[in-house]
């Protein structure tokens, strides 16, 4: 009986033996998996310990046997290298105006067949190299009746005033608004004082009258025209600006500004003239041929102060704002400050085409390239 015990314990132990030597040879992926709120995973740490996790909640990695494929990484295609915006000479800006400059060309072929960008409006010195066709047309337009000659008279000219050094060229960083304010009788209750003052020059010419008229032609001046005939004392600061018709012009010019011996052209003229010597300016004779073929088509003997004055401003300014030009509502040519509104020597002297220049000036405004104000 004692026998009999001890060999069912024997066997009990080899079969457990037994059992225990089989289930480590079954691998652990054939046993069948508890439900995950139920499984404790159990591994070891670097540090050797046991470490047990109960997966209650979702776990980072549910399979972590074998190791998941890194997803592929995605790949962007560099962006192209952004090339520079090019822009083409039609559309660069010759001066800092957000609207278009005068001097651009391109827009107006009526304008582009006109205006000559080469032209030099102001003689700088003895040197200017001025075209002899030019200067014998300009030495017959009024007769001087004197025996000296052009290279001597600007010679003694520039003795007196300083050679100027102003640059007319435009700048992309720079935008010059100029207003040329004429004499008409159409500026009277205009009430256009404040827009003159408000442009960067103010251009006025011959015997302009500001005092007592400011509400309607303003009392800004930076540029005035004349010639001995039209000859005005002018404040400190004010740039002279000459037209001369003839040799003699000159001759005054260097005079009223230093010994006063020149009394007569054609007419008696003002013997001395107060103005600044460092900010004259003698609009340079080829000038007015250019201004005579080109712009005003030899209609007249040659332009007007008012249209010589007009096609300056298109050479050394970026926009233009033109007042009192023409005659006024009434049709009656006279200037603001007079009161005899039937004075019209102007229109029928012949000398100068009062109304081809007014036809000039109203396509200038039709073609973008003044602004009028009548």
């Amino acid at each position: 009986m004692l026998l009999r015990k001890k060999l069912c314990v024997a066997l009990v132990i080899t079969a457990l033996l037994f059992l225990m030597l089989a289930s480590q040879g079954i691998p652990k992926r054939h046993f069948p998996s508890l439900p995950l709120t139920l499984q404790l995973i159990s591994w070891t740490t670097p540090t050797g310990r046991e470490t047990v996790v109960d997966h209650t909640a979702p776990p980072a990695d549910p399979t972590p046997y074998p190791p998941r494929t890194p997803p592929a990484p995605i790949i962007t295609q560099p962006k192209a290298k952004e090339r520079p915006l090019k822009i083409s000479q039609s559309n660069t800006r010759l001066c800092g105006c957000t609207e278009s400059c005068i001097s651009e060309l391109g827009g107006s072929d009526w304008f582009s067949r006109r205006y000559d960008p080469k032209q030099q409006p102001v003689l700088r010195d003895t040197d200017n190299n001025l075209d002899p066709e030019a200067l014998a047309w300009w030495l017959s337009l009024q007769r001087a009746g004197n025996d000296q000659t052009l290279e001597k008279v600007m010679s003694d000219m520039f003795k007196v005033i300083s050679p100027p050094t102003v640059d007319f060229r435009p700048l992309p960083s720079s935008c010059r608004r100029c207003a040329v304010v004429g004499n008409s009788g159409n500026l009277r209750d205009s009430g256009n004082g404040d827009l003159i003052d408000s442009h960067n020059s103010v251009i006025r010419m011959n015997k302009a009258v500001t005092r007592g008229f400011e509400e309607d032609v303003g009392n800004r001046t930076s540029h005035h025209f004349l010639y001995p005939e039209s000859a005005v004392d002018l404040a400190r600061g004010v740039s002279l600006v000459l037209l001369p018709f003839k040799l003699r012009d000159m001759e005054w010019l260097t005079s009223a500004l230093s010994t006063g011996e020149v009394k007569m052209t054609y007419m008696r003229v003002k013997e001395r003239v107060e103005a600044d010597k460092d900010k004259v300016l003698v609009v340079n004779p080829v000038f007015f041929k250019y201004a005579h073929e080109r712009w005003t088509e030899a209609h007249g003997r040659y332009p007007s102060t008012g249209m010589l004055a007009l096609i300056f401003a298109l050479h050394t300014c970026d926009q233009v704002s033109v007042f009192g030009y023409g005659a006024d509502k009434q049709g009656n040519w006279h200037h603001y400050w007079e009161e005899n509104r039937h004075a019209g020597a102007f229109r029928k002297t012949g000398v100068h085409s009062a109304d081809f220049e007014t036809e000039i000036i109203r396509q200038l405004a039709k073609e973008g390239k003044i602004s009028l104000h009548l």
